[in-house]
């Protein structure tokens, strides 16, 4: 009988001790949940094969995969997104209300004096002059001197434009292209615009998804390196970045990703 109860209070602490330590693990487990910042990511869904809603409605490209392999990295950090049209990424990321920005973004003075960019590059974006596949007119920026190039507003593009046109003379009508997807390609298609500039890996993702056809002639215009922009005071959050992206570029999975995504390489400046 003295055994029998022996036994039964053996079974009694050995549940209290278990029971002990799922507690403890539980409790391990909502600290490190709680202690896990999460960071909002503000991105686009019309950039073509960059960051882009898919057939499936799944939000995904290039820039958003870098960031969830990033995400994966970085243990103390949740990333989260927040999509929103182009025009409205810099006001967002100023005014708070997201922490980082993953839109191929590329560096000018006016943005290096609000923002801040994070040292480590992960892509390149050659931007070339653009024009509907039927065009043969058009070479470089010289033949666009009396026709029209559309950009996006905000865009590096524009600001390349903008101090291009002042050192030859304002002779380029620059427009700029509205809130939709494709008004760039629409205008084009219409003859309002004769021309743009752009990756080729995004006219080639157009081509695919429509009968209006481009193409990209002449030499790079411009041959962007592509960052993530943050507010000035994350300097913690934008140095783990960088070396969440040297470890992605060391054990190929940026390499993988962009010629996943972009058809080729553009980790590397081609």
């Amino acid at each position: 009988m003295k055994k029998y109860w022996l036994f039964l209070l053996s079974i009694v602490v050995a549940v209290s001790v278990a029971g002990c330590g799922t507690n403890a693990s539980s409790s391990a487990g909502e600290k490190k949940e709680k202690d896990v910042q999460t960071i909002v990511v503000g991105t686009g869904t019309q950039f073509p094969n960059i960051c882009f809603i898919d057939d499936k409605g799944k939000l995904t490209g290039y820039d958003v995969e870098v960031v969830r392999a990033i995400d994966k990295e970085l243990q103390d950090y949740k990333f989260e997104f927040k999509t929103m049209e182009f025009s409205n990424l810099l006001l967002s990321l100023e005014s708070n209300k997201i922490d980082m920005i993953a839109h191929n973004m590329a560096q000018n003075a006016e943005r290096k004096k609000k923002f801040l960019f994070n040292d480590e590059t992960y892509n390149y974006s050659p931007l070339y002059v653009t024009v509907p596949k039927n065009r043969n007119d058009i070479h470089s920026l010289k033949n666009l001197e009396g026709k029209k190039m559309i950009v996006g507003a905000t865009s590096n593009a524009a600001v390349y434009l903008d101090k291009y046109n002042q050192k030859h003379g304002n002779k380029i009508d620059v427009v700029y292209a509205g809130q939709g997807a494709d008004d760039a390609t629409t205008q084009l298609k219409t003859g309002r615009a004769d021309a743009t500039l752009a990756t080729p890996f995004s006219i080639d993702f157009s081509n695919q998804a429509l009968k209006f056809q481009q193409k990209t002639v002449g030499d790079i215009v411009i041959n962007s390196k592509v960052y993530f922009m943050f507010n000035k005071k994350d300097e913690k959050l934008k140095s783990e970045v960088d070396q969440a992206i040297k470890k992605l570029k060391k054990d190929g999975t940026l390499k993988k990703l962009s010629t996943k995504w972009l058809g080729e390489d553009y980790t590397v400046q081609n």
